[in-house]
């Protein structure tokens, strides 16, 4: 975001706070879903007997971080740093529960 917007007139600190505060859980939700829907993945890939690894598709979803961070004017890096965790949590939540 670029920090030359102006601050929204009218609102106040603790009303920014609770814009913070309400954009956390959106995001905690998102991952929630997100991490449902790679449960859903593994699942599948144990009943098909495939590798718990995609390298390809994980190269797919940082290509697609990269784009949507500069879509919103997000540091790339920032944003990738955060899909490399969210992937290898999966990973490591997939092959738990393979063993």
């Amino acid at each position: 975001m670029s920090e030359d917007r102006p601050i929204p007139e009218g609102m106040t600190l603790d009303e920014l706070r609770e814009e913070i505060e309400e954009i956390d859980r959106d995001i905690v939700e998102l991952i929630a879903r997100r991490t449902y829907v790679a449960d859903t993945i593994a699942r599948v890939k144990v009943e098909r007997d495939l590798p718990t690894t995609d390298e390809s598709q994980e190269e797919r979803v940082m290509e697609r971080a990269g784009e949507n961070a500069e879509r919103f004017e997000v540091d790339a890096n920032l944003v990738k740093a955060i899909f490399r965790l969210l992937i290898e949590l999966n990973k490591v939540h997939q092959r738990s529960n393979r063993d």
